[in-house]
Formats: structure tokens, sequence, C-alpha cells
């Protein structure tokens, strides 16, 4: 019995309702063409910065997806260096955060460049830098082989699991990406945020990999984003929303991986789900602003980097109560000169004591 997408006799010959996604493209590519001409209207610094809180948001989510959660400070100080960025106080990145970076830099910034074989076995290579997953070691820069059996998406305790998806065998993997990477390399009459959405579930069916499938399926979907806006920065991220619809996002698959070669109700989630992302940019967008007129505004009046630091990180979201304990133990310091540091802030009108902060004294941005 034929259970998957795939198995189907006209294989991958996709048909989707045009009249059902004309109104929603067209509400996509109305709100990408007001974003990149907004981003136009603003400086170099200002651009840079949405582009920094943007694309760090995109690696954190692409892999938290996957359940995997990376340091943030580390992914925007891999991508701070790449850009130029001179932002104190930022660890450096680790092996797997910089691949992940790489991989992400490669599709977005280099996005009319060919997708080969070669290029998807070194965005592998860079996700999986020793070759393993925890301690289990992995097939790196090559297709999955299927030696452990079939590549299925499973869920569910050990003995009651569920299959959602079997993906092609491993025999048949080199047939059909060199099928993929024809359609993908070739101009067609076909919009190019259509390509993404089909780009995305045909490279996640195929799912040619022992691991990372969804991370490279998602650098896919932004170096086709990244093309239909005309601008290797990314002031959107699709990834992130698709983090917040996560559970949707499953659903979808499971039901399109196991339906007919008609892609309508996938596409019509994809751009949905990217117009949520590109509404959710006004808010990455005002939150840049903020941060940058902030430091406008501030820059000259810091005594020292160790505030510059600690306010950037309230500026980003700090996690928790600032106490002057903890300032001490960020920025390196005594408690005594944690206190002073504060203190100046205050007399500045900086920051000030949060309103019933319990035994400890917090501190917060003041915003008024």
């Amino acid at each position: 019995m034929k259970i998957y997408i795939h198995q189907n006799k006209q294989w991958p010959h996709f048909t989707w309702d045009k009249e059902r996604l004309i109104n929603l493209l067209a509400k996509v590519r109305n709100q990408q063409g007001q974003l990149i001409g907004k981003m136009k209207s603003f400086g170099f610094d200002l651009q840079s910065e949405a582009f920094l809180e943007t694309f760090t948001l995109d690696v954190l989510k692409t892999t938290e997806i996957e359940g995997i959660i990376l340091d943030s400070n580390q992914i925007r100080s891999s991508i701070a260096k790449r850009l130029g960025i001179d932002i104190a106080g930022l660890p450096k990145a680790d092996r797997d955060v910089e691949g992940v970076v790489d991989m992400m830099f490669d599709a977005t910034k280099n996005y009319n460049k060919k997708l080969t074989k070669e290029r998807l076995f070194d965005w592998h290579f860079s996700l999986f830098p020793t070759g393993r997953v925890g301690m289990n070691k992995i097939i790196v820069g090559d297709w999955r082989d299927d030696s452990t059996g079939p590549m299925q998406v499973v869920s569910g305790a050990l003995g009651k699991e569920k299959v959602h998806f079997e993906a092609p065998s491993s025999n048949l993997i080199d047939k059909e990406i060199t099928s993929f990477l024809i359609w993908i390399n070739k101009n067609q009459d076909l919009d190019i945020v259509l390509k993404a959405g089909i780009a995305h579930l045909w490279f996640l069916t195929i799912h040619p990999f022992e691991d990372g499938n969804g991370r490279i399926s998602r650098a896919i979907t932004d170096m086709f984003l990244a093309k239909s806006d005309g601008v290797s920065e990314r002031f959107y991220s699709m990834s992130a929303q698709i983090r917040k619809e996560r559970k949707a996002y499953y659903q979808i698959l499971e039901k399109t991986q196991k339906g007919d070669l008609d892609l309508t109700d996938w596409l019509f989630w994809f751009l949905n789900c990217l117009s949520n992302a590109l509404t959710e940019s006004d808010i990455i967008l005002a939150k840049v602003i903020y941060k940058h007129n902030f430091w406008r505004e501030n820059a000259m009046r810091m005594q020292n980097n160790r505030q510059k630091l600690l306010l950037n990180k309230l500026l980003d979201g700090f996690t928790g109560k600032l106490t002057s304990s903890k300032w001490g133990k960020i920025a390196k310091c005594s408690q005594d000169t944690a206190l002073r540091d504060i203190q100046d802030l205050i007399d500045k009108g900086i920051l000030k004591k949060s309103v019933g902060g319990g035994r400890n004294t917090n501190y917060e941005l003041n915003n008024s």
C-alpha cells in the first residue's frame, strides 16, 4: 500500500490551486516590499544592527525547532565578527555555533549561487564539525545509508512509537537529489516565494542526510527568500515563526507527505507563516531602533565598558532580575565596584530601582 507522497507514480510533479493562493501571495509580496523599502531608508549602522538581531534569532530558532539550544550570545558574537561589529563582552563562539552561522551566511549572502550536491555536503559538514551528534557518530558530508533501517520520523515512548513519515530508500537519494537540484537551479515561470515553499517540502521529503535535514531545508528556504527580497540581509525570520507554529508545522508536513501531489494546503500554510514572520519583523525593528537611539543618546555618558556590557544585556532582554551581585559576576568585578557602576547610571537617569524587588534590590532601565 502506498502511503507517502514520494511513492506516487507522478512524483514529483506537484500541483496547486493558484486561485486559492493568489491573494495571500500578493499580501506577502507587498509586506516584503514594504519592509525592504523601510530598511533602505535607514542608515548603514541601523541596517547592520537589524540584521544582527534578526540573523541571531534565525540561527537560534532554526536549531531550537530540532530541540537544540545554542547560546544566543555566542551566535551574536559569531555574526558580529562577520559583520565587523565590535560588541564588548561577547564570548567566543563554539564550533557548532560557527557551523550553523557559516551555513546560513552562505545560503543568504550567496543566494544567486548555484545549489549543488557539493554545496549541500559543505553545509552538512558545517552543521556537524565533529562528525557526531552527542556521543553518536553519523555519516557527514554524504547521503544516509539506511544501514540501521529506513529513515523515519517517529514520536512516542519506546514500544509505543508512532511513525509520522518514512523517507525514500537511501539507494534512491542520488537520483532524487539530482531531480531536485535540476528544478532548484532552473529558471521557471514561478514566483520565488512559492518556489521557497515547494523546495522546503521537497527537500524534507527526500530527507537525504542522517541528521540536519530540517536545518538545511530552512537554509534553502532562506536562500530563496533572500532572492525574492533582492537583498542578502535578513530583516525577518521564517525559522522564528516556524518555531512559534511548530505544532501546526509538523501537522501540515505530515498531512501533505501522506497526501497526493496537490500542495495547496501546504503552500497556504507556508505563506501564512511567512506573512506572520513579516509582521513580527516590526517588533524586532522597533527593538533595534530603540537600542540604536538609546546608544546615540547615552554612549558618551558611560564611565567604562562594564556599564556598556550590562546595559546591552538589559536592552537585549536580560533573563531574571538584575542585582549588584549579578552585575559583579557578569562584569567580573567586586560588588562594591558594581554598586558604584549602578549608582552612576541611576544618577544619570539611565537605571532605576525596580519596584517590589523583594529582599534584594533589583535594577532596570529607566524608560520614563
